[in-house]
């Protein structure tokens, strides 16, 4: 299983928020279906000083690079234009203790 981890953050035009409110049900029904199907490992947003969602920050583990690939065509943040950036690296959980 290949592990990645995704940091995004959102676009930051006036009705950012908005549509990010408006669509994270869609993204925590995905993120709840990568859980059951074990390609979710952790997620979370990013916040600004003032405590608001700028981004977003996940930890997923797919099979191949096809089935990366394929949450990207679907994550309703990349297809919605919530992320402006999506950055997406290699990652490996430790394992401790």
């Amino acid at each position: 299983m290949n592990q990645y981890l995704i940091t995004a953050y959102d676009y930051t035009d006036e009705g950012a928020i908005d549509r990010r409110m408006n669509v994270r049900s869609h993204h925590l029904d995905g993120a709840a279906a990568l859980k059951a199907s074990g390609n979710y490992v952790l997620g979370g947003a990013i916040l600004n000083d003032d405590g608001k969602m700028i981004g977003s920050v996940m930890v997923l583990q797919f099979e191949s690079e096809e089935g990366l690939e394929a949450w990207k065509q679907s994550e309703p943040y990349i297809v919605q234009k919530i992320w402006e950036t999506v950055d997406v690296k290699p990652f490996r959980v430790a394992s401790v203790g």
